[in-house]
């Protein structure tokens, strides 16, 4: 019975915490307009094979009776110059920007988390030398820098891009995992574990780990919008998704041939790359602030 009422005190707690969180990420106006475009986008990105009025302007269509058509009533955002119509592309192209951002986080988080965790925890030995002097190495390079010279040397395909880009982010994960678990190695609760036998597993994952959510959400939220930046413009100069797929990135170098005659190829999806980096950006902010995590 005691055990049972302690479980409900602390679901209780975490509820309250929720609460508390919530009602403090939705006092800000902005993080909220992030929200529901995030919201807007993935319902696009989920249901647009049921959504695009044209599903098969997705893949290999031409229809050259409707090329380079502008903005109509039939094709709100008018058609490329293979008769395909824009809005469709722009769907799937969410699509499959959000796929990469997702594939990309879930490739790098797990290993930069761990080798930061293990590098701050294990101070001043010689594993911490190596995993943090490697890192310094990535980080020297920016990462579309990176991304470029790797997708260069190989095919160029999205499952490459994401390759290339999850080569280049790890890194940043490792840094700031590394700084957390540093302060964090020397605070009271984890000597006091060590004192009473506890295992270096529970340390690491228990004592540090759980205490590094906070900056890594925030980091997460923050970096989708910048990976899928990185994968638009490893698409725009040939690097990425290869046609006829619809990506963001190729969609705005494929319509950059015809400016500023047919304005509209290029413009609707840079306007929705815009939209989807900014709308992670500032649903990012709101993460940080709600956490309390430091800018930095």
């Amino acid at each position: 019975m005691e055990k049972k009422s302690l479980t409900q005190e602390r679901l209780s707690r975490r509820w309250e915490n929720i609460r508390r969180n919530w009602y403090k990420f939705s006092r800000n106006p902005l993080s909220i307009t992030g929200l529901v475009i995030i919201c807007i986008i993935l319902f696009f990105a989920i249901f647009a094979p049921f959504l695009s009025p044209y599903p098969e302007s997705a893949g290999k269509y031409i229809n050259f009776y409707e090329a380079s058509q502008p903005p109509n009533f039939a094709h709100l955002c008018g058609t490329d110059a293979f008769g395909r119509d824009i809005l469709t592309r722009i769907f799937f192209g969410i699509r499959y920007s959000l796929m990469m951002a997702f594939t990309v986080l879930l490739l790098i988080v797990p290993v930069g988390v761990l080798l930061g965790v293990i590098a701050g925890y294990y101070r001043d030995r010689w594993l911490e030398i190596v995993i943090m002097r490697t890192t310094d190495i990535f980080i020297a390079i920016p990462p579309l820098i990176l991304a470029l010279a790797v997708c260069s040397v190989l095919t160029p395909s999205i499952y490459n891009a994401m390759f290339a880009i999850s080569l280049a982010w790890w890194p940043w994960y490792t840094r700031l995992v590394y700084g957390v678990a540093s302060s964090l190695s020397e605070e009271f609760f984890v000597q006091s574990a060590e004192v009473i036998g506890a295992s270096k597993m529970h340390i690491l994952l228990k004592e540090i780990l759980l205490n590094c959510i906070a900056p890594i959400l925030t980091k997460m939220s923050l970096d989708i919008g910048w990976i899928i930046l990185i994968g638009s413009s490893l698409s725009f100069v040939g690097l990425g998704a290869q046609p006829p797929t619809a990506d963001l990135g190729s969609m705005v170098a494929d319509g950059s041939k015809y400016l500023p005659d047919q304005w509209w190829i290029s413009v609707f999806p840079a306007f929705a790359i815009m939209f989807i980096v900014l709308s992670f950006n500032l649903f990012g902010d709101g993460i940080r602030d709600t956490l309390g995590v430091e800018r930095g």
